[in-house]
């Protein structure tokens, strides 16, 4: 076998398996009906699925000849910004008491996420 041919299988591999991540999210997208829960699974594990679909990208171009590292930098950037824009999804939630309370914190009255005016 040559290295290309490795290269394509693991390419085809990568595919598989990042579309089926892709698949799972956005079948618990569509499931879930609390807004907690539907954030979970896209953000968790659509940014596997993305991940793998761009190695898959990445390893087709390097075999191809044509490397290229924007692939690297777009996973890179997924990678930063789908837990924060969860993070203030999740906050959005919490505010407007769209999901089910958090526990009260131990040893203390005050949470900085949960102080907000009372209409």
């Amino acid at each position: 076998m040559t290295m290309e041919i490795i290269a394509t299988y693991a390419a085809a591999l990568c595919l598989l398996i990042g579309s089926f991540f892709v698949i799972v999210g956005v079948i618990g997208l569509l499931k879930f009906n609390d807004p907690m829960t539907r954030l979970h699974a896209p953000t968790k594990v659509g940014t596997v699925g993305i991940g793998m679909l761009l190695l898959a990208s990445m390893i087709h171009s390097f075999v191809v000849g044509d490397a290229s590292l924007h692939e690297l930098l777009i996973m890179a950037f997924l990678f930063v910004t789908a837990p924060i824009s969860a993070h203030f999804i999740a906050k959005v939630a919490i505010h407007r008491r769209a999901c089910d309370m958090p526990p009260p914190p131990p040893r203390d009255d005050m949470w900085a996420t949960l102080n907000s005016p009372e209409d």
